[in-house]
């Protein structure tokens, strides 16, 4: 049995962390959060320790060490922009640190990440859990399948993911691009990593839209020419949609094809536990190519490129 302590246990993805521990056979002895609405803790851990100022936390960790309790894992699920303390926080306490996307808001922090773990011989995890879907599995081989019949092919793919928010989500962090790193960071990070992870090396990067609520975009991978809309905008969501009662929309076309991805996303933060536990995870290094994509994005100018633009965005420039 592992131990575990989690920052950032009040948060909205917080309990998916509690159960993968639960559900793998680990114990989560400490977690912290500066928010005190952290009552589910006790579906999972209710003998867990439970602290809201980081000082005393960090202060009980260390006596658990002195006293012979060591922390294996770190599980962070606190805002984006606080990851990469959080993360230095696991390796300097000689625990390796499971941390929630985006990894980091930039690729420099990677770097210096890189040179902590180096020093304490502990390792930085990133929950990437589209790479353990099973349809997203099923795609990266198709398209393997398919380049090796003909190494030039080259894949015309439409992601659209829109995920309805209410008015708080712009009071909250995650509404402050220099806390979440806008819409494309937040929400697109793990898609564009999957991109990259099925269909090769980044050629282009070209951004559309940027707008708080919605962000719209062009990447040509060495495989895949990809239009992209994201947005937690509920008016943009198809009508047959909300026809529907929901208020979620995910779809990823290749080649026309729609690819089934829609279930599945509940359990996969406990498959992605299961992942790192049985020696495998997604190290600093896979990481990297979807923090290069999203801060790219977020530095860079909108284009007028009709061309490449995805069909979504005529809902929001009319």
């Amino acid at each position: 049995m592992k131990q575990f302590a989690m920052i950032g246990a009040a948060g909205y993805i917080a309990p998916r962390h509690m159960k993968a521990i639960k559900d793998t056979g680990n114990t989560l002895v400490a977690a912290m959060d500066k928010n005190d609405s952290v009552g589910v803790i006790d579906s999972y851990f209710p003998e867990a320790d439970f602290f809201v100022e980081y000082e005393r936390f960090d202060r009980h960790i260390d006596l658990l060490k002195r006293k012979g309790t060591l922390i294996d894992y770190v599980s962070i699920a606190s805002p984006n922009y606080l990851h990469d303390s959080h993360i230095r926080f696991a390796l300097r306490h000689g625990a390796h640190a499971i941390c929630e996307k985006p990894l980091v808001l930039n690729p420099h922090n990677i770097d210096a990440l890189k040179v902590v773990q180096e020093e304490t011989g502990k390792q930085v995890y990133n929950i990437l859990q589209l790479r353990l879907h099973p349809s997203i599995i099923e795609l990266k081989e198709y398209v393997a399948a398919e380049v090796a019949k003909n190494p030039n092919k080259v894949f015309d793919v439409d992601l659209t993911y829109l995920t309805s928010r209410g008015h708080w989500y712009f009071t909250s962090w995650k509404g402050d691009d220099k806390k979440s790193g806008g819409i494309a960071t937040n929400i697109g990070v793990h898609f564009y990593d999957m991109l990259g992870w099925v269909f090769g090396d980044l050629v282009k990067n070209e951004a559309h839209l940027k707008q708080a609520d919605s962000s719209a975009g062009y990447l040509e991978f060495k495989h895949a020419k990809v239009r992209w809309f994201l947005s937690v905008n509920y008016n943009y969501i198809p009508e047959s949609v909300k026809a529907a009662g929901q208020r979620t929309y995910r779809s990823i076309t290749v080649d026309g094809k729609e690819i089934e991805f829609s279930g599945g996303f509940t359990d996969l933060h406990t498959v992605s536990y299961q992942h790192i536990l049985n020696g495998g995870g997604f190290s600093l290094d896979e990481a990297r190519k979807s923090i290069e994509i999203v801060s790219q994005i977020r530095k860079q100018d909108t284009v007028n490129n009709k061309s490449d633009v995805h069909p979504f965005v005529a809902k929001v420039i009319r």
